[in-house]
């Protein structure tokens, strides 16, 4: 579906002018690459099918962008979090678990031992991210992936600790066996997107969780 529907997305594009297109990448792309933080021209190779997806769109917008004049900018989006997102289903992310199993009583399950570590992002800025790649007039900022992240690193044990200070609970959660295909540590260099885009941080890490909490919170 990723895959797919990117492309029918990309040609569509095409086919009424468009002339520039921006597209949602993953830090996935990344996959076995040890090396941190994550600078965008150094991949390895994708450690899930997701991930496999993510590499095959950046490889079509190239191509696009070289047969048929056309602008594409890609986002590699590291751990976006915030309100609304949904804690059911296979994909849920892990801060609205943690979420719900402090506002349930009920400890939430940590994959691994807990110092697997992401570089997570507050969606505002993404959401920054994307209006500077739609609006930019900078001509070298154009055909280029970029990371959109905080820079910063947050373990998985570090991330629930802050979410249960600001649940006012004491409550332990529970360490289970790693995810196949999980990537041990992810931070992102984020100077590129500085530089060519003016990309900066509007939300630090812990002001985004303390916004999250309120409105699982207030939620119920």
């Amino acid at each position: 579906m990723n895959i797919t529907g990117t492309l029918n997305i990309f040609t569509a594009a095409k086919e009424k002018g468009a002339k520039r297109i921006v597209y949602a990448a993953s830090s996935s792309t990344y996959g076995d690459h040890p090396g941190l933080p994550k600078v965008e021209d150094k991949t390895g190779k994708p450690l899930s099918p997701y991930a496999v997806t993510k590499l095959v769109n950046e490889l079509y917008a190239r191509v696009y962008a070289s047969l048929y004049d056309m602008q594409f900018i890609g986002l590699r989006y590291f751990n976006i979090f915030g309100p609304k997102q949904n804690p059911q289903g296979p994909y849920a992310a892990v801060i609205p678990l943690f979420a719900e199993g402090l506002l349930s009583n009920t400890p939430p399950v940590i994959n691994g031992d807990g110092s697997h570590s992401r570089d997570f992002t507050y969606v505002d800025n993404a959401v920054f991210a994307n209006q500077l790649a739609l609006f930019t007039d900078n001509p070298t900022a154009v055909n280029e992936v970029y990371n959109i992240a905080c820079g910063e690193q947050t373990t998985l044990t570090e991330l629930f600790m802050a979410l249960r200070m600001e649940a006012e609970s004491d409550m332990e959660p529970v360490y289970g066996p790693e995810r196949m295909g999980d990537v041990k540590h992810s931070l992102a260099d984020i100077s590129k997107a500085k530089a060519l885009l003016e990309y900066e941080v509007k939300v630090p890490v812990l002001t985004g969780l303390k916004r999250t909490w309120k409105w699982y919170k207030e939620r119920g």
